[in-house]
């Protein structure tokens, strides 16, 4: 399963009735659990994961989404953190009445939030990856950020950062060694902690 890191995603059995809106960076272990677990309830529906470099378009996008499906779905579950959006995704749930699943983002439920809290001091200075920041590293890091331009922004965005951590989900040897070069990349320290998926997959699990 190859999804476009940039691009909204659906994936849609047409027998679902609950609906999760997601970020796109969640679209790939959502899917895996769903077929996995073989959860028939659950219709997805991704917005682009690149807004978080623009996470003031996140809250109404989301409300568009729940609005859209209220009349069709039993349930809606946002599978978002706050995600820099200053509170405003969760007024707008409080507004829709949706619940979203607990934390500020993804590092946090694939780490567990209480665990990522206990660390908090440990990782200050840590950048972090999961797997579909290792595997989109050069497309949304390197590229985007625009370092292949102008190499001299790395020692600007990362000049704070004392290690990467490689918090993986389903990791291979192909991301692991994806993650290193990244670090190597960017002249840090590197940190690799197996999470699974976390407060993803309890969360589904409650309402599957």
């Amino acid at each position: 399963m190859d999804l476009n890191p940039s691009d909204g995603y659906e994936f849609s059995k047409g027998r679902g009735d609950v609906l999760l809106i997601a970020c796109g960076a969640l679209a790939r272990e959502i899917i895996a659990l769903i077929e996995t677990n073989g959860w028939s309830a659950f219709d997805v529906t991704c917005l682009p994961a690149k807004w978080h470099n623009t996470p003031q378009y996140i809250p109404e996008a989301v409300r568009e989404k729940i609005q859209a499906g209220k009349s069709r779905y039993r349930k809606i579950y946002v599978l978002y953190g706050d995600c820099g959006t200053g509170g405003l995704l969760d007024k707008v749930l409080e507004e829709e009445g949706v619940e979203r699943i607990d934390g500020p983002h993804c590092y946090a439920f694939f780490s567990g939030n209480d665990a990522f809290a206990r660390k908090a001091d440990e990782d200050m200075t840590a950048f972090f990856l999961t797997d579909y920041l290792a595997r989109h590293f050069d497309k949304l890091i390197w590229q985007g950020l625009g370092i292949d331009r102008h190499p001299e922004l790395k020692d600007i965005y990362f000049a704070n950062y004392s290690k990467i951590v490689y918090l993986a989900q389903d990791p291979t040897d192909e991301l692991r060694a994806r993650a290193r070069a990244a670090a190597d990349r960017l002249q840090l320290d590197y940190e690799y902690r197996p999470t699974g998926y976390g407060e993803l997959e309890t969360s589904l699990r409650t309402i599957a």
